[in-house]
């Protein structure tokens, strides 16, 4: 069961990546597809009129979060549990040669076979995967707020069917591999607990033991690897959440209609969607955190690079055309090389 709910993950987003990196060759012969590609990708401003037939309100996007919020929770709180009832780091710690060994090759991550993890190095990973999806958390609840209080979309703004459901496969695959590697464990657990209950009545089970200091504690005894990847996910979050702020600012009512402006501060002086810059940051710090030795992370990193690597060209080309005093040394997402 294993082996098969890993690769399907994997398998999911490399059909996402593929088409995208097809597109993204300079070849006229791939000129229609990449064509339908971009069409798919469009929406508010750069959304095309020959891809207006199957859309939806812009002001769908608080649905992805609304999904985010729920399904990352839900995992959340389970793999919590889980590692908590079956895998206490109370006086253990990995230490650092135990980690060099685990990252140059004790995972195994790129073998047919699962690896064979000694029951600290288990854990260790146990812990790591809740401190991930804590740090996801706090990305679909800060996005979740934003959709509501800070983005004003136009009535007028559509986005494509296609894009709609792609938002909501990435908000329920996204959290999902960052636990892919014990998901199959953690559902096997919460299964026995239901069937326990079920078995014996809530008048005979017992409610299980907390204790507060023995959940949080285990966070603390991380590696240097997850705190850094911490720092780099608040650096790219706080980031995003002043570009939104200022995008935000740009329309002060949704009636305003298709009026635009050229945004200014923050890392706009630099590229002309730093939102999406900030996220491909954020979802390098869970290539850090995770050790980089994750499959399943860099693939939904490679998945994040892509997509809004075409989104921002489709936005910048949508500005120069625009605007004709559009600051020149802006790029599109990368500062002073794309």
């Amino acid at each position: 069961m294993e082996f098969w709910f890993v690769w399907l993950i994997r398998a999911a987003w490399l059909a996402g990546i593929s088409p995208i990196l097809i597109a993204s060759i300079p070849s006229p012969k791939l000129s229609k597809f990449r064509g339908f590609i971009v069409g798919f990708a469009g929406r508010g401003k750069t959304l095309r009129s020959s891809s207006k037939k199957f859309t939806v309100p812009q002001k769908f996007f608080g649905h992805f979060y609304i999904v985010g919020v729920a399904w990352t929770t839900l995992l959340l709180v389970t793999t919590w549990r889980y590692a908590y009832e079956t895998a206490p780091l109370s006086s253990e710690k990995l230490h650092f040669p135990d980690v060099a060994s685990h990252l140059t090759g004790g995972s195994h991550v790129f073998s047919f076979h699962k690896s064979r993890l000694t029951p600290l190095e288990h854990r260790f990973n146990v812990w790591k995967t809740v401190f991930l999806l804590l740090l996801m958390e706090s990305q679909v609840i800060r996005r979740l707020i934003e959709s509501v209080y800070v983005f004003k979309y136009s009535p007028s703004a559509r986005m494509h069917i296609f894009g709609y459901f792609a938002g909501l496969f990435f908000y329920t695959a996204a959290p999902l591999s960052l636990c892919a590697n014990i998901a199959p464990e953690v559902a096997r657990f919460v299964g026995n607990q239901v069937a326990e209950f079920i078995a014996k009545g809530k008048g005979h089970t017992s409610a299980p033991g907390f204790d507060l200091w023995l959940s949080v504690n285990p966070l603390m005894k991380l590696g240097w690897l997850q705190w850094f990847g911490a720092a780099v996910f608040f650096w790219g979050w706080s980031h995003q959440r002043s570009c939104h702020s200022i995008l935000g600012s740009l329309r002060e009512r949704s009636d305003q209609g298709n009026e635009y402006v050229i945004p200014h501060g923050d890392w706009f002086e630099i590229v002309s969607s730093p939102h999406y810059l900030a996220e491909i940051v954020l979802y390098s710090s869970f290539v850090i955190a995770s050790g980089g030795r994750d499959i399943n992370v860099w693939l939904l990193f490679g998945f994040v690079v892509a997509n809004l690597t075409i989104a921002a060209g489709e936005t910048h080309r949508w500005y120069h055309r625009k605007f004709e005093n559009y600051p020149e040394k802006r790029r599109a997402i990368f500062p002073f090389f794309y």
